[in-house]
């Protein structure tokens, strides 16, 4: 047989296994009142050797040979560069006040910093147990911190549009207090990484020096070049092929470009995003053009290829798992307890306040993204992976419910218009 048509008869049942898989267990978290996200997250992790691979291991190997492993790597890379494409395309930067801009800074601080600085000390404390040996102390403690300090944005933005509170002083606040937590992170993660690759300073300095100057001619020169698009659309009201291949092409070179760098794909898929026209209408379209071919199909097959590498039997015994509730605590406190109090002191009721820490304190997707980057550089070994993905399950799951707990359905219909006040 064809070489290449029998890796083809071994991608295509692994595909067809996926998404089923997705497909269930995002219908089963639907049905529970969770996103749909947090479904096919633990579809990726029953797939991998922590169940299927526990109870039928022959099946699981047969499914998931080491020789489809780079095919799934590449679709994972593809669709987390198109995924952050257009989580950049969707930020929007121009529906701020300078007023409401502090606030969300002071928001965006007050969950990053706890979880960065608790984080951090847990990495310091756990070093000695958890590290791989392919990182320095304060390396591993550093990007246990940043991976703590993520909020889930494009999953935060869904629970506020489903709930319709997007447009209020709430929702805004929180969506751009989450953007910039997300920014930050992935500074610090393009950092970590570009300091972990290269054994001398001069060369992390150069890759550090690379990517700023990218990110500067992508959003000072390639920008400017692609508002045209935005223009076309007003007028038209459709996307031409022409305009689609520059909107794939763009995130892909900007993906390869940031990978010979040195730093990951997914940093130029949310620069190039960043670089899109910033009308309303077009990012509406491009989002709905592209999101549910990538949600559907590209994702569960990261979350799968991430289910692959989860060994949650290698947290087993007291002081695993004495490691990882510590984790879990330093992660869920900064976060929840940061900002709840942060929004009380911006006029805010408790119940909002703490219903803002539960949205801020999910994690979702943007964390799978961060460790699998960590992971594939050796700045983690694969209990940290495990315990970092649990977390990300665990506090996604809870996000809804505490956000329900503090701000009940019928608290959020009676909250008043406070925009002025705030302002």
């Amino acid at each position: 047989m064809d070489a290449n048509l029998e890796l083809v008869l071994k991608v295509l049942p692994a595909l067809v296994v996926i998404l089923a898989a997705a497909a269930v267990c995002g219908r089963l978290a639907l049905m529970v009142r969770q996103p749909r996200v947090l479904g096919e997250m633990v579809a990726g992790v029953l797939l991998g050797p922590t169940l299927f691979g526990w109870v039928f291991p022959a099946a699981q190997k047969s499914l998931f040979p080491p020789e489809i492993k780079p095919i799934l790597y590449v679709l994972s890379t593809i669709g987390l560069t198109l995924y952050m494409f257009l989580v950049g395309a969707g930020l929007d930067h121009k529906a701020s006040s300078p007023a409401q801009v502090r606030r969300a800074g002071v928001l965006a601080l007050s969950g990053f910093l706890p979880s960065l600085a608790l984080g951090f000390g847990a990495g310091l404390l756990l070093y000695g147990s958890l590290s791989a040996g392919e990182s320095s102390r304060w390396e591993f403690a550093l990007f246990l911190g940043g991976a703590l300090s993520l909020t889930a944005f494009p999953m935060l933005a869904r629970i506020l549009y489903e709930r319709g509170l997007q447009n209020s002083p709430i929702g805004r606040l929180t969506l751009l207090a989450a953007s910039v937590d997300d920014a930050v992170a992935w500074c610090l993660l393009a950092l970590l990484t570009a300091l972990h690759l290269e054994t001398g300073g001069g060369g992390a300095l150069r890759t550090i020096a690379l990517t700023a100057l990218f990110a500067v001619v992508v959003l000072k020169l390639v920008a400017p070049l692609l508002r045209p698009l935005g223009a076309r659309f007003a007028a038209t009201g459709t996307f031409t092929p022409t305009m689609m291949y520059v909107v794939v092409l763009v995130p892909l070179t900007a993906g390869w470009l940031t990978d010979w760098i040195g730093v990951y794909a997914v940093f130029g898929g949310f620069l190039a995003g960043l670089a899109m026209p910033r009308d309303p209408k077009f990012r509406e379209a491009l989002h709905s053009r592209m999101m549910e071919v990538v949600s559907t199909l590209l994702l569960p097959v990261f979350f799968t290829f991430s289910g692959l590498n989860t060994h949650l039997d290698g947290i087993a015994g007291g002081a695993m798992l004495l490691a990882f509730v510590l984790i879990l605590a330093a992660g869920f406190v900064g976060k929840y307890f940061g900002c709840a109090v942060s929004m009380r002191g911006m006029g805010f009721s408790w119940r909002e306040s703490y219903a803002v820490g539960a949205l801020m304190n999910a994690r979702g997707l943007m964390i799978l993204i961060f460790i699998n980057i960590g992971l594939a550089h050796g700045m983690i070994g694969q209990e940290v992976f495990a315990m970092l993905v649990l977390v990300a399950v665990i506090t996604t799951a809870g996000a809804v419910p505490l956000y329900e707990l503090a701000l009940p359905a019928r608290l959020e219909t009676r909250e008043p218009d406070r925009e002025d006040e705030l302002v």
